[in-house]
Parts: C-alpha cells; sequence; structure tokens
C-alpha cells in the first residue's frame, strides 16, 4: 500500500474519531451522514464465538475483558494507529485525553470499569461507545468495532428483551451501507446456525461488504475439518474466508504473549495436511492485511462522496462560526472597540424599526392618528359647558356687581377650567410614546445577533437605554404641558371680536337702555356663553392636535434616534479594562460551542486538504 494511501486511511481513523467525540454535541446535522459515509469495520459472533481473541490477535495484544457469558456490554471503536518500528506501543481512551497507557492490562481494566459506569455491574448493556486508540509498529491503519455478542437466551440477571436489544444495537452499525462486515463463527459449530452469518445475509444479501472469519480450527474433532466453508462451498461469499486460531485457555493461563500466539498460528496452517495449500492466506496477520487492503478500496471508492460531505459540513460549521462570532480580544482597546461596534449594530436595527425598515415604528403614529384624538374627543367638555354649570360659574365671577355686556371673568374662568382638562391627554400621550419606545428596544437588543453572545451587555445596554428615554420622557412631559399651560397664559382675543353682538343697536346708548338685567340672566344668554366657550375649545382642541406629536416627536423619538446611548458611550470611556470584559463575558454554553466548531471546522479543513492531496497523487 502507497504512503498517500495509509495516511488516507489514518485521516480516515481521525474524522472517525472526531466524529465520535463531538457529534454527541448535536447542531451539526452532516456529521453522523459523515460518519456514516467513512468505511468502517464492525466485529459480529455469537458469545463466545472468539470475537476478542481474534481482534486481539489483530492487535498484537491482550488488552480485552475475558470470561463466561456477555462481556462486551458496550460497542468498542477501535481504532489502530500504524507507527514506526522501534516506538513504543502505547493506548488512548477519548473519555481520558492526553493519558497514554503503557500497560496493557490496565487498558483491559480501563474498558471493564468505563461499562461497569455505563451499566454497572449487572449484565445490561448499553450503545454508548467506547473509544480506545491503539499506537503500535506491529498493527495496520484500520478502525474496527467490537460489538456485543449476539445471543439467544436471557440468562438471569438479564431483562427479557436483551436478545432482541443486542442485535437491534448490532444491526444499527451493520446496516449502513459503508460498514465492512467480519462475521466471526467458531468452526466447531454447523455454519449453517451461525449467528454471524444470518445476519450478514440479511443487511447483506449480495456478500460484498461481508468478511468470514473461522475460529477455533484447532478444537474441531479429529477427523473433521472446515475446508467446504473456507474454500467457499458451504456458503460462497464475495470475499474469502479466513481461518483463524486463538489462544487456548491454557495459553491465556500462562501468559503466552500475542507474538508468540500468531508464530503458533503460522505453523498450524503450515504444518496442517488439512490447510497447508491455504497457509499464505490464513491467520490474523493476514486478516489485518486484508481488511485493511479492502478498507484502502472502500475509500477510494467514496473519495467523492466524502470530499462533498467535508465540503458540505465546512459550509455549515463556517456559517455557524459567522453566526457565533469570533473570540472576544484581550486588549482593553480592542475590547471598547468590539464594544461600541456591537452598540452600533444595536442602534442601527432600533433606528430600522422607527423608520419602517421594521415593524414597531408604526405603532407612535398610531398614538398621534388614533389614541389622542379619541382621548380629546373623550374630554367632558358637553357637561363643564352646560347651561346649569356655565350659570354658576359666570354669576360667582360676576360678584356682588352684575357684567354690563360680556362676562368677561366668568369667560376666562369657564376657559381655564376647560383647558385643565387638555393635560392628561397630553401626558398620555407622551407616556404611550414612552412605552412604545422602550418595547422597541427589548425588541432591537434581541433582534441584534452580534449581541446574543453577551448577555451583561445585553443588560447593560437596556438599562442604559431605558434610563435615556426616561430622561426624554420628563422633558416631552414638561414641553406638553407647557403648550397646554400656554394656551390657558394668552388667549386669541381676534377670535373673540369676531363673535357676534347680542343684539344689533345703533350705539352703545341705545344698547344698554335696551338691556335689561333679565336679559343679561337669560337661559339663552348662558346658553350662547356657553356656546361661544366651545367653539374657542374646539379650537385650542385642534391646536393642541397638531402640537402635542410634535412636541413628543422632538423630545422623545428624535432624541432616541439622535442620543440613545450617548450617556452610555461617555461611561464607557471612564471603565477599566476588567470591566470591560465583563460588559463581554460570553454564555459559557456559547464559548464551548464556538471552541468545538473552531475544532472541527480545523479537522474537516485538514481533511479536505489531505484528500485532495490523495486524489491528485493517486
Amino acid at each position: 500500500m502507497t504512503a498517500t494511501m495509509e495516511s488516507l486511511i489514518e485521516l480516515v481513523n481521525r474524522i472517525q474519531k472526531a466524529c465520535t467525540m463531538l457529534g454527541d454535541h448535536g447542531g451539526d446535522s452532516t456529521l453522523p451522514t459523515l460518519w456514516e459515509a467513512l468505511p468502517s469495520v464492525a466485529v459480529v459472533g455469537g458469545q463466545s464465538s472468539g470475537k476478542s481473541s481474534v481482534l486481539e490477535s489483530i492487535v498484537g495484544r491482550d488488552f480485552l475483558p475475558r470470561g463466561s457469558g456477555i462481556v462486551t456490554r458496550r460497542p468498542l471503536v477501535l481504532q489502530l494507529h500504524k507507527t514506526e518500528q522501534g516506538v513504543q506501543e502505547y493506548a488512548e481512551f477519548l473519555h481520558l485525553q492526553n493519558k497514554r497507557f503503557i500497560d496493557f492490562a490496565m487498558v483491559r481494566k480501563e474498558i471493564q470499569d468505563e461499562t461497569d459506569k455505563m451499566t454497572g455491574r449487572s449484565k445490561q448493556i448499553s450503545p454508548v461507545p467506547i473509544q480506545l486508540s491503539i499506537f503500535s509498529p506491529n498493527v495496520v491503519n484500520l478502525t474496527l468495532i467490537d460489538l456485543p455478542g449476539l445471543t439467544k437466551v436471557a440468562v438471569e440477571g438479564q431483562p427479557e428483551s436483551i436478545v432482541k436489544d443486542i442485535e437491534n444495537m448490532v444491526r444499527s452499525y451493520v446496516e449502513k451501507p459503508n460498514c465492512i462486515i467480519l462475521a466471526i463463527t467458531p468452526a466447531n459449530q454447523d455454519i449453517a446456525t451461525s449467528d454471524a452469518i444470518k445476519l450478514a445475509r440479511e443487511v447483506d444479501p449480495t456478500g460484498d461488504r461481508t468478511f468470514g472469519v473461522l475460529t477455533k480450527l484447532d478444537l474441531m474433532d479429529k477427523g473433521t475439518n472446515a475446508l467446504d466453508v473456507l474454500e467457499g462451498k458451504s456458503y460462497r461469499l464475495q470475499h474469502p474466508w479466513v481461518g483463524i486460531v486463538n489462544r487456548s485457555q491454557s495459553d491465556i493461563n500462562k501468559n503466552v504473549d500475542m507474538i508468540s500466539a500468531r508464530i503458533r498460528e503460522h505453523d498450524f496452517f503450515a504444518s496442517s495436511r488439512d490447510y497447508g495449500h491455504l497457509a499464505n492466506k490464513m491467520g490474523s496477520v493476514y486478516l489485518a492485511k486484508l481488511l485493511s487492503k479492502h478498507l484502502e478500496s472502500a475509500i477510494k471508492a467514496r473519495l467523492p462522496g466524502i470530499l462533498s460531505l467535508i465540503n458540505k459540513s465546512i459550509d455549515e460549521i463556517e456559517r455557524e462560526m459567522d453566526y457565533l462570532g469570533r473570540p472576544v480580544a484581550v486588549d482593553a482597546g480592542a475590547q471598547l472597540y468590539t464594544i461600541l461596534e456591537l452598540c452600533r449594530a444595536f442602534d442601527r436595527v432600533f433606528k430600522e424599526h422607527l423608520d419602517g425598515g421594521r415593524p414597531g415604528g408604526d405603532r407612535i403614529y398610531a398614538v398621534f392618528d388614533h389614541q389622542l384624538p379619541s382621548a380629546l374627543r373623550k374630554l367632558p367638555f358637553e357637561r363643564h359647558l352646560s347651561f346649569q354649570n356655565v350659570r354658576k360659574v359666570v354669576s360667582e365671577a360676576d360678584g356682588y356687581q352684575p357684567h354690563l355686556v360680556a362676562p368677561e371673568q366668568g369667560y376666562r374662568r369657564l376657559i381655564d377650567s376647560a383647558l385643565n382638562y387638555f393635560r392628561d391627554p397630553a401626558k398620555c400621550s407622551v407616556d404611550a410614546v414612552h412605552f412604545v419606545l422602550k418595547e422597541l428596544v427589548r425588541m432591537s437588543i434581541g433582534e441584534t445577533k452580534e449581541l446574543k453572545r453577551f448577555p451583561t451587555l445585553q443588560t447593560a445596554l437596556s438599562t442604559a437605554a431605558n434610563e435615556a428615554l426616561e430622561r426624554f420622557r420628563e422633558d416631552s412631559k414638561k414641553t406638553t404641558l407647557r403648550l397646554v399651560d400656554m394656551e390657558s397664559s394668552y388667549l386669541t382675543v381676534e377670535f373673540f371680536r369676531r363673535l357676534p353682538q347680542e343684539q344689533e343697536v345703533g350705539n352703545v346708548g341705545n344698547q344698554v337702555a335696551s338691556s335689561s338685567s333679565g336679559d343679561r340672566y337669560s337661559e339663552g344668554h348662558f346658553r350662547r356663553i356657553g356656546s361661544n366657550v366651545s367653539s374657542y375649545i374646539g379650537m385650542v382642541s385642534e391646536t393642541l392636535r397638531n402640537s402635542i406629536p410634535k412636541a413628543v416627536v422632538h423630545c422623545q423619538v428624535r432624541e432616541a434616534k439622535r442620543s440613545l446611548l450617548d450617556h452610555f458611550y461617555a461611561q464607557l470611556g471612564r471603565k477599566e479594562g476588567n470591566e470591560l470584559a465583563r460588559l463581554l463575558d460570553e454564555d459559557s454554553e456559547l464559548m464551548e460551542r464556538r471552541v468545538e466548531c473552531a475544532k472541527r471546522l480545523e479537522l474537516y479543513k485538514s481533511a479536505r486538504d489531505e484528500i485532495n492531496q490523495v486524489s491528485w497523487s493517486r
């Protein structure tokens, strides 16, 4: 195998490892698909079929838990990494990163302990895989997945569903079209009853991705052999069957090392009268090379699809990185610049709401177009200018001396008290616009995607903006009430000069002579006064209906657009570096997500570059 392809298989190992490490965090829909696109080898067999011994023979190390019944209770994703000759062998677990295991007896113990953490010391199973990497000059680059052994009955301590649970777990791996099935069957068992072959035939009826392995050839009854199976006569597969001779229990008890076991295995086939002619295609060493070569072919065939999925993953991750934002600088100047940029982003969104680019600003116009006119129409002028009230006010204003022509003091008192009613609609208009602006601030903070990373800054911005809006409200309230007060302070004289006289006479003397006390205090007289005042109040109402919105917009809306964060900016300039850093304190989950995305992006870009390099070298 070429060096370039060896590096590609090693690259696939790394991608599979990263998918296992990062896939549990969710958020990237491509990861599971990419894992399925990467070829791997699943080891399938019944309990006590010799699966563990086959794996240990391929690795050349005694490292798997042993015992009777169900021993493998969690999937074991075993990645083999070929190193240079002379480099010490070691193992690493994904859940214990950066910790190297030199003693493989400790590897066995860690697998057992990690299994017990998930399943307890019962005979339950768990679908959560254990990820183990072994670095050795005596292996080929390969990924093997050891699965719990298939069984037909539940034993004591196991639920009745255990048989189906194990089968479903195994199926979830071997059903994937890119999974290579290593079907383990003991030679001293009828091939027709093999659980591994039965399942492999169901998910891979053509046998294109199934490799058959016969174990325990040395334990067959004397005078019998497994040639019909090994030569493909009993059950034909697309790939040749491989025979394996495992270490005996006596060898295991005597701690016979795997190197010696490999030599004994080779001697068994080389010296066998039954299998001598197949000796060069038997044994664990040949099986490992066969699987690695097939894996090479599978990767070559799937390179375009793998590359396409990696490119898709890169695009998705880069979009997410843009959404999450880049890491925050530690320099105080850069932090201040970042905060100002975030404030400007919020300010743009807020102005879009006011100017119509986003919804919400139209509610301010609704205050002036509907709410204010409605409030003005509901003012109790009809009651205030009733005959009874007008007579009462005018009479009280006259005192002991009745008015001669027009009751000016009565007019002024009626107008002053009527104008006082305009204060409440003016204040309500100010408050209504204030609440709309506060809601637009809240919406704008939520819609400014750049701010989503910084909850502390969001709170600070919200507080500063609302404080500014409170100041604008107070200024607006003072201005609008001044408008009302100004109408009371100086009446429009021309309006009253244009009013028709009560009687048309030739001169003042005749008018005075003809006017009687009864005329001046008749019902019609007071009703004319009420009508005149009502006309004047109507004129003032129309004036205020136009001037109040102008005052509110000038004091609140325009100021909000122009100087909403001015006070906040002034405070920022006085903050120390640690205070700026606190404002940019990100959500911890978001920070972790960005780190994961960055790692994944780096991995996929490296994978793309290496795959492209291998593709060009083919």
